[in-house]
């Protein structure tokens, strides 16, 4: 079998009013007692599933890079002792912004880290306290810097858009000072106000002014054409990559490929038996450190043919390369347009799909649009 790792720190210095994911600022446990129940983790479900290659390896948060590189090198470790790693996997560590020193990233460097994802969402330094970041746009410039001078010929940032008050002469700001920086891959997301964040508190009491759709359009658009013209590569909705750069990690779950999950929250998933296997661990840290304890097992669900037919297109089409009918024929037995009778020819007319041949894909507008074409494809 042939699975990606990914491993999830939960450490923060600060919590950000965006973000919905696992990851605690007072987490009332230890790095080093956490790590040792990923270890644990990692030797127990590799029982399950040997021998597992790995392409690749991703190190998740919360902020990975609070943790000292002995920490996370002794994760990595765990992995190569219960994992047959790829010579040439890709291993990625998430990194914020002044949290960073060259000695730390000389350390992951050693430790076999070779990719990381720094987070620097925005240059403004009122919008990145605005978002509860804890850096400036200054420490975000010498984090890439500092990366350079470790050794990584491949950083990725991440930059988010449609912020509060954000205008789109201050996103285009945003993008020239990212191309400067000359990373080799930028993900460029939109903001989401998710559910039970302190950014969805302020958005229901009406304090949260955001851009309007036409101007969040429009800095989707911006970036598209702006990244292109600097060499970048749009090779899925909110991801651009100099040639030969695409995230093989990320690429994993566009394509519905085999990933395990260790770590507090973190999720599961694998193709077989039947139409795949998906399971996560509980989001707190003391429930997560019980299950460990009492069964070491998280009960696994099984994805039903309707499901796995619906992410094939749902996570498939995020990608601009979109999927392939022939593949989708031979997985579920079926063609794509009997599992989804009219769905694909009246979005084509509508200008947001194309088909050439087996292969189905999104058009510039239906990228633009693309949460209303991709839910289409929800079997309710």
């Amino acid at each position: 079998m042939k699975a990606s790792l990914y491993l999830h720190i939960p450490f923060c210095r600060q919590k950000c009013g965006y973000c919905d994911f696992s990851s605690f600022a007072a987490p009332g446990m230890s790095p080093g007692a956490y790590c040792d129940l990923v270890r644990a983790e990692l030797a127990g479900t590799a029982k399950r599933f040997p021998p597992t290659r790995v392409p690749t390896v991703y190190f998740g948060g919360g902020t990975p890079s609070l943790l000292p590189p002995p920490l996370i090198g002794g994760v990595l470790q765990a992995a190569r002792e219960n994992y047959l790693l790829d010579v040439d996997a890709e291993i990625t560590l998430e990194a914020n912004p002044g949290t960073v020193t060259l000695e730390s990233l000389a350390g992951y460097r050693d430790a076999g880290v070779n990719r990381l994802s720094v987070g620097i969402q925005s240059f403004d330094d009122r919008q990145l306290a605005h978002l509860g970041r804890i850096h400036t746009a200054d420490q975000a410039r010498e984090a890439l810097a500092l990366a350079r001078r470790a050794g990584f010929a491949n950083v990725g940032i991440d930059l988010m858009h449609g912020l509060p008050g954000q205008s789109l002469p201050q996103w285009e700001g945003t993008l020239r000072q990212a191309v400067a920086l000359e990373p080799e891959h930028i993900s460029a997301y939109g903001l989401s106000v998710e559910e039970g964040t302190p950014f969805a508190d302020l958005a229901a009491s009406g304090d949260l002014r955001l851009p309007d759709e036409e101007t969040a359009a429009g800095m989707f658009e911006m970036a598209a054409l702006f990244l292109a013209a600097a060499g970048y590569e749009q090779y899925e909705i909110s991801n651009f990559a100099r040639p030969g750069y695409r995230s093989r990690h990320n690429q994993v779950y566009w394509r519905r490929e085999n990933y395990l999950g260790f770590g507090a929250g973190a999720h599961s998933f694998v193709r077989h038996p039947g139409f795949g296997l998906r399971w996560e661990n509980p989001r707190g840290l003391d429930e997560y450190a019980d299950r460990l304890r009492e069964t070491g097992e998280p009960v696994a669900e099984a994805v039903s043919r309707d499901d796995a037919m619906a992410e094939f297109f749902f996570l498939g089409l995020r990608m601009l390369d979109g999927v392939d009918g022939a593949e989708f024929a031979a997985e579920f037995g079926v063609t794509a347009d009997e599992a989804f009778p009219g769905v694909i020819g009246r979005l084509a007319a509508a200008g947001l799909l194309v088909k050439e041949g087996e292969r189905v894909s999104l058009t510039r507008q239906g990228l633009l649009l693309a949460n209303r074409v991709l839910v289409e494809f929800v079997r309710g």
